[in-house]
């Protein structure tokens, strides 16, 4: 029994960190502070179920500052030799990616 409550607990996470991250893509443009406390909402759900946010969605998270990363907006992304390189203008920081 407690393995299944376990499995639905954390597929309910799941929905909901997904549904922050579409929250905050669509209230980014009026309200960009509010798309930030909407990733820190979906970061804060991950971390008490223990499960790891999907790649595609951790790619829209500065990895130093914990802002909501949008492309022209609140980042900057270069490629150079094998990897990409996003610089997230909140906080200044670079993070690199292999492609």
């Amino acid at each position: 029994m407690r393995k299944k409550q376990k499995d639905w607990a954390k597929d309910m996470a799941k929905q909901r960190i997904t549904r922050l991250f579409e929250l905050a893509d669509s209230e980014f443009k009026t309200h960009p502070g509010r798309s930030d406390r909407y990733v820190r909402l979906a970061r804060r759900i991950g971390m008490r179920y223990r499960m790891r946010l999907p790649p595609e969605l951790k790619r829209k998270i500065c990895k130093h500052c914990h802002a909501y990363l949008v492309q022209g907006a609140t980042a900057r992304t270069r490629l150079r030799g094998a990897y990409a390189a996003t610089t997230c203008l909140v906080c200044g920081e670079q993070m690199r990616r292999p492609y």
